[in-house]
This record gives structure tokens, C-alpha cells and sequence, in this order.
């Protein structure tokens, strides 16, 4: 393999993969589903396995990661909802990243970016796309069961909030995953970004273990990687996180 010969997987997930190149990490997913690219995205095949590059300029998760987030991600098997999947950029990837045996329900509310995630799924047999409304969890719940993890990529001035009714009733507790896009320009101009992040963390923080956020600028411009573990709490102030480093211990109560 050209591109991944000297590809690793990375701790957390045994289907991401990375390689150390001049501007940091390459990310690579082993991918569940099939040719042609998806937003035009490299693949290549490393022994038996497919990989396809994770692109931090097109996904705000693959951003965190490359900035330093660790954990928690999506793991081999799992169950996630995804809100705010549109054309299934990032929960594709997602996907491979629970690949072949665990699923991703991907709701996205908006019917134009919906069509071209429903294409994408018939390409992606573990993606099942969700028509509806994230801010109203309760009318899709014939349609999701419980998850072992919620990625969130919504732009709302009610992020937290919208994020919160889900996990309420999806994520399983204790011990599921939360990992959110917070967009901090939608959340209003009357706060900078720090002290938008620092008043979401504060809103988290009764009912998630929360790992030490991470800045995706410059890639992704105001925005934060925000989650860590639903099912619990911390009064603990956490850190903004710009490189990769050693495992950070959970935060507890």
C-alpha cells in the first residue's frame, strides 16, 4: 500500500488507522463500505484491509483527533446515533469505524442532503439513515434503539440542550459515549468562543465525565471536539487541548 505502508492503528478503535507524516497525523478508516469515494477521498488497501483517508479538512471528528482528542471514539460493534449527518461525510467514517457488525443511525432533518445519504447507504450496509428532527428525539423512537455513543454535528444556538433530550433517551447509562461539533458561532455573539465552551462544558458537566475538550481551529474555524462519558459528573474545570499527548485519565466526580 502506497499511501498506508506505514500506517498503525491508533488506541481506542481497531479500525482507525494513522501514519506520521510532515503536517502531523494521516487518518485512514477501514472501510465497511464500497467504492466510488465519497467526497473524493483516497482509498487504498493495506494487506486485506480497505482503508479510505479521513479527512480533517471535511470532518470535524477527524480534526479532534488530529488536534488530540483520544477518547472516547466509536469502537468495532458499537451502536451510534449521529445528528446532523447530512450527505453522510463523517458518518460514513463513522461507520467504518463501528464496522460490519455494529451500526450508525444517521438523522438528518433536511430532505436534500437526506437523498444523497440514502444513496450512500446502499453502499454502506451498517449506515441507516433517519429522516427527522434531532430536536425532537421522541418522534424517532420507534426508529432507534439504544446506542452505545452520540456524535452530534448541529449547528443550534441549543446544541447543549438538543444534545442532552438525546442522550436522555438513547444513550445507554452508565458508560456511553458523547462526542460533540460545538459550533461556537451559532451559539450567539454576545460570548467568545472560550466562554461559550466553558458555559457548554459547565452544561455537560452533571451528567458526563468529561475528557479535556479540544480546538479544531484553524481547520474548522470557532469550533470545539466537546464529549467524554454520559452516566455521571465533574465540577472539575477542564483544559483545551491543541497537540496530541500522553492518555488522560477519566475525570471523575
Amino acid at each position: 500500500m502506497r499511501a498506508g505502508a506505514r500506517a498503525h492503528p491508533l488506541p481506542g478503535t481497531a479500525r482507525l488507522w494513522a501514519k506520521e507524516v510532515d503536517r502531523g497525523l494521516d487518518l485512514w478508516t477501514e472501510s465497511v463500505g464500497a467504492l466510488p469515494p465519497v467526497y473524493g477521498e483516497r482509498w487504498s488497501t493495506l494487506g486485506e484491509r480497505t482503508l479510505r483517508q479521513f479527512e480533517p479538512a471535511r470532518s470535524k471528528l477527524a480534526a479532534g483527533i488530529v488536534r488530540g482528542w483520544e477518547r472516547p471514539l466509536p469502537a468495532p460493534g458499537e451502536r451510534w446515533l449521529y445528528l446532523g449527518a447530512a450527505t453522510g461525510t463523517t458518518a460514513s467514517h463513522v461507520a467504518d469505524l463501528v464496522g460490519p457488525t455494529g451500526s450508525v443511525y444517521a438523522l438528518e432533518r433536511s430532505p436534500r442532503p437526506f437523498s444523497r445519504l440514502l444513496a450512500l447507504a446502499r453502499r454502506w450496509p451498517n449506515l441507516l439513515p433517519v429522516l427527522a428532527d434531532a430536536r425532537e428525539p421522541s418522534e424517532y423512537a420507534d426508529l432507534v434503539p439504544e446506542v452505545d455513543g452520540i456524535y452530534a454535528d448541529v449547528a443550534q444556538p441549543d446544541q447543549v440542550a438538543l444534545v442532552t433530550a438525546n442522550a436522555e433517551l438513547y444513550l445507554r447509562e452508565p458508560g456511553g459515549s458523547l462526542l460533540v461539533a460545538l459550533k461556537t458561532a451559532s451559539l450567539g455573539r454576545e460570548l467568545a468562543p472560550g466562554a461559550h465552551l466553558a458555559r457548554a462544558e459547565r452544561q455537560f458537566a452533571g451528567r458526563v465525565w468529561l475528557e479535556p475538550s479540544v480546538r479544531l481551529d484553524p481547520i474548522h474555524r470557532a469550533h470545539y471536539l466537546v464529549g467524554g462519558v454520559w452516566g455521571g459528573g465533574t465540577t472539575e474545570r477542564t483544559t483545551v487541548t491543541t497537540r496530541r499527548g500522553p492518555s488522560r485519565a477519566r475525570r471523575r466526580r
